[in-house]
């Protein structure tokens, strides 16, 4: 098994790593590898230029900042 060790590693980051390893009933190194492998499990949010042209149909020939400032007016 590796071992890895981070240097200036933030004392607040350390003192709330230790307080969430004592609430889980863990080590602070178990809290460390549960909390990479959930983040690193994690699924990626789309990115905002995965989106780009979704929707494009509905915008067809809409004058954007007109629109934007129809809602803007619309939420006072």
């Amino acid at each position: 098994m590796a071992t890895l060790n981070i240097k200036q590693f933030p004392d607040d980051l350390h003192r709330r790593l230790r307080q969430r390893a004592l609430r889980d009933r863990r080590s602070v190194a178990q809290e460390v590898v549960q909390l990479l492998s959930e983040a690193l499990a994690a699924e990626q949010p789309t990115s905002i230029l995965a989106l780009r042209g979704l929707g494009a149909v509905h915008f067809q020939g809409v004058d954007a900042a007109a629109l934007v400032q129809e809602e803007r007016d619309a939420w006072t």
